[in-house]
C-alpha cells in the first residue's frame, strides 16, 4: 500500500490519501492508514480508532455498493481539531440510511456511522461521490 501524504507547503491541511481495489480485503489497511495518519498527526488513541472504525463502514459500504474496481480513502485533518475521514468511488448511487431490524444481517453500516461521527455526508462529484464523517478530536486531558 503506497499513502500519498499530501500536504504540500504552508496553509495546506494535513491529508493521507491510498487507492485500494474495491474488495472486502481492502477494510483493514484502510483502516491502518487512518491509524497512521493520526499517529504522524498527533492525535490520540480514542480519535484514530474512530476514525479507523468509520473508515471501515464507508469502504464496506463503497465495495457492496459502489460497483467500482477501485477506491479512494482519504484521511485529513480539516481544522486542528478536527479528523475527517472519506471514500470516493465511481457510482453516483446516494447511500441510504437504513433502520434495520434486530436479526437483519446488514444495513447497520450508516447508522454506526451516524452515531459515532459529528457529522457526515455526501458530495456528488462529476465521475462518482465522497463519503465522509467527520469527528472533533479531544485532548488527552479531556
Amino acid at each position: 500500500m503506497t499513502m500519498t501524504d499530501e500536504q504540500v507547503g504552508p496553509g495546506q491541511i494535513p491529508r493521507q490519501s491510498v487507492t485500494l481495489a474495491s474488495e472486502a480485503a481492502s477494510v483493514a489497511p484502510a483502516r491502518q492508514m487512518v491509524r497512521e495518519a493520526c499517529e504522524e498527526w498527533g492525535m490520540n488513541a480514542d480519535a484514530a480508532e474512530i476514525g479507523a472504525l468509520l473508515m471501515s463502514e464507508l469502504v464496506t459500504n463503497a465495495v457492496r455498493h459502489g460497483h467500482s474496481h477501485s477506491v479512494r480513502v482519504i484521511a485529513e485533518q480539516p481544522r486542528p481539531d478536527r479528523l475527517r475521514v472519506a471514500v470516493t468511488d465511481k457510482s453516483r448511487r446516494v447511500p441510504e440510511m437504513h433502520h434495520p431490524q434486530l436479526d437483519d444481517s446488514g444495513g447497520r453500516g450508516l447508522v454506526l456511522v451516524d452515531a459515532l461521527c459529528d457529522r457526515w455526508g455526501i458530495d456528488l462529484l462529476p465521475w462518482g461521490k465522497r463519503v465522509w464523517a467527520e469527528i472533533a478530536i479531544k485532548g488527552d486531558d479531556q
